[in-house]
């Protein structure tokens, strides 16, 4: 019999993968970096899950919340033509 625990585990791993797919398959940059964030914060929730609480929140801070303000600021800046 599963429990909880294991049945919602296997969904994040799942989506986990579907995030990571549907990360490289977009053409579309701003999709893609969206969809990295949403791999990022599944992560987050897996560390959780495992009691890795120091590992979640710099996952949380680095991979959700700064790759992503970099990301961001990065396709901003070469979709308008800046070289600064």
């Amino acid at each position: 019999m599963m429990t909880a625990t294991v049945i919602l585990e296997n969904l994040l791993l799942v989506f986990l993968v579907l995030c990571a797919v549907m990360a490289v398959r977009f053409d579309e940059e701003l999709i893609s970096i969206i969809f990295l964030s949403t791999f990022s914060i599944v992560l987050t929730a897996l560390y959780l899950l495992h009691r890795a609480a120091d590992v979640a929140l710099a996952e949380a801070v680095i991979g959700a919340g700064l790759s992503t303000a970099i990301f961001m600021s990065a396709i901003s800046q070469i979709r308008h033509g800046d070289s600064d």
